[in-house]
């Protein structure tokens, strides 16, 4: 097992990575609480999966074990359904010495912050990733929050969990095309912070495709300490903890633009550093050589590298709903060279110019493969 350390002073956690370890009683011991309730929030996907077996540990730490289960999928990020978290909560008489278990992908991990961060003003959470994308990015970090209509992930809080478990066990039931979304994240680590984790995942993405278990081990880890070492400088995000959403601008706006569900989070990220790299180009920060070898990379792992054709004023409209515009000014986080991250205002125009120049030769609805 690998242990990756959180430093938030009072809200220091640690990151567990291993094998098996839904299954080993001792991974929970940390946060037992005898005479508190466990609830574990999951999906209808990863609820036959792994429920049981996570609910069979924490039998061991807790007075009562209680299951909260979800519909599986993006779309379902709403108030609607957190509010079902809520109802459970209420229905079984939760109090403070209740911890939320979030066992699921990204989704579930923010719901289930988010929820903590709420009921009774704040209760414990942990994070229990089974998906890649949650083991490498949503389930680090704090952040927690629910989509709107009008913008992903613009509702939540920076609340900390106490524990992040993952189990690299889970990846092997993941469909291919969920894999390769979690890839992308992976790849986003790569791009901003560390140029030989960028040539060693050009090495091995082939065997992180077929699920090799030291390959993937390493990559979880990898990511997690980059990501560890940004939140402990800027916890909410108020400067550097920005750079981690190369991509997102234009990977929200396709999401959003697309409808929730029908782009996976890591592809329309994917397709996102693309116009991110072209963007960088555009403006005199990146060699064309560079943006070309990341694209070659995010096509390797499966993932698309053209984007659905939203139409230019939606295109805008999207981008203009991002937390990182300021003053009306949408502001993109670029490479000033590969490992070398920069968060600036680019001209609408510019932006554009790189969306039409990767815009995907279909239908906007079938997601492009590699």
């Amino acid at each position: 097992m690998t242990t990756v350390r959180i430093a938030l002073d009072t809200r220091a956690y640690d990151i567990r990575i291993g094998s098996g370890l839904l299954g080993a009683p001792d991974t929970f011991a940390a946060v037992a609480s005898p005479k508190g309730t466990a609830l574990i929030v999951t999906n209808t996907t990863v609820a036959p999966l792994y429920a049981a077996r996570l609910e069979q540990s924490l039998q061991l730490h807790f007075a009562r074990v209680l299951r909260c289960t979800l519909p599986d999928g993006e779309e379902y990020k709403t108030w609607e359904t957190l509010n079902q978290i809520f109802t459970d909560l209420l229905r079984h008489q939760c109090d403070r010495k209740t911890t939320l278990f979030a066992l699921g992908g990204g989704v579930i991990g923010d719901m289930t912050g988010f929820a903590a961060a709420s009921y009774m003003r704040g209760v414990p959470f942990v994070q229990v990733p089974t998906t890649l994308l949650a083991q490498v990015d949503s389930s680090v970090g704090g952040k927690t929050a629910i989509n709107h209509p009008l913008g992903k992930n613009m509702i939540g809080a920076f609340y900390q969990p106490r524990l992040v478990v993952a189990d690299l066990s889970t990846l092997h039931t993941l469909p291919p095309r969920e894999l390769s979304a979690g890839l992308a994240e992976v790849i986003k680590h790569a791009a901003i912070a560390d140029v030989d984790f960028l040539a060693w995942l050009e090495a091995h993405i082939d065997a992180l495709r077929a699920q090799d278990a030291a390959a993937l081990a390493e990559a979880v880890a990898r990511c997690c300490r980059i990501k560890a070492k940004v939140v402990a400088q800027d916890e909410t995000e108020t400067g550097l903890r920005a750079i981690l959403n190369f991509g997102h601008t234009f990977g929200h706006a396709i999401e959003a633009g697309m409808g929730y569900g029908n782009w996976l989070h890591g592809e329309a990220v994917g397709a996102g550093m693309v116009l991110a790299a072209d963007l960088s180009v555009r403006l005199g920060l990146l060699a064309p050589a560079d943006a070309e070898r990341l694209a070659r990379l995010i096509a390797r792992a499966g993932l698309p590298v053209r984007a659905p054709d939203l139409g230019a004023e939606r295109w805008a409209d999207w981008m203009q709903v991002d937390k990182k515009t300021e003053g009306g000014e949408v502001r993109f986080v670029l490479l000033n060279g590969l490992g070398r991250p920069v968060l600036r205002a680019a001209p609408m125009a510019e932006a554009q110019a790189s969306i039409a120049a990767h815009l995907q030769p279909s239908q906007p609805q079938a997601v492009p493969s590699a």
